[in-house]
């Protein structure tokens, strides 16, 4: 991610506030890749000058992924299941997969939806899986809040701690610019392994 970006993200956080990351961190639960990653960090050295500033951005954040996960589960919870048996080969989604993701919400979903939104990138995606796999909505926000919070907290405070150093030390920059871009390469490499995997599986099942 280029200064340019995080110097814009950090010149909407500054001057939108707690707004512009209920509206970052919504966007970013709503199955759209913005890290949370790069926003939280920037979001405590914008805005958190103290443990009482820290424990509220903490707070608004996790609201705003249950905000933002509400579209993503619905859509998953309404018209996932149909969508993916119609075109899910353009995907490279099977039915299968999507007796795989039932069978494992069913038993595993509270943890999953836990661990889930303290992982980069899969807490990005979790809320459609869920929503495909109708786990009860209101365990699913009550434990999405419950797993943003500390990862929003810990992302946060990186920021409030390191932020000020922001202008003053180069290293940090540079730090800071290898960070996001291990953070995009998994992304990339997520995305190549899916594309991979799911087109052997669809070589192999398709019929001679």
């Amino acid at each position: 991610m280029s200064e340019k970006i995080i110097a814009l993200l950090i010149g909407a956080i500054a001057s939108g506030g707690y707004a512009s990351v209920v509206l970052l961190m919504a966007i970013q639960s709503a199955c759209i890749p913005i890290p949370s990653e790069v926003i939280m960090p920037l979001a405590g050295y914008a805005l958190a000058h103290t443990q009482l500033q820290l424990i509220i951005l903490a707070t608004v954040a996790s609201l705003a992924s249950n905000l933002g996960s509400i579209p993503a589960y619905w859509v998953g919870a309404k018209g996932g299941r149909p969508m993916v048996e119609r075109y899910g080969s353009m995907m490279l989604l099977s039915r299968r997969d999507l007796d795989l993701v039932d069978h494992f919400f069913a038993k595993y979903g509270s943890i999953t939806v836990l661990i889930g939104r303290m992982l980069p990138i899969v807490r990005t995606f979790i809320a459609f899986p869920a929503g495909v796999a109708k786990m009860n909505q209101l365990r699913f926000h009550i434990y999405t809040f419950i797993g943003s919070w500390p990862w929003c907290y810990a992302l946060a405070y990186i920021g409030m701690k390191l932020g000020a150093t922001w202008n003053t030390n180069p290293r940090f920059k540079e730090i800071f610019h290898r960070f996001h871009l291990g953070v995009e390469a998994v992304i990339i490499l997520g995305f190549i392994w899916f594309v991979v995997s799911h087109w052997k599986n669809r070589i192999r099942t398709e019929p001679a």
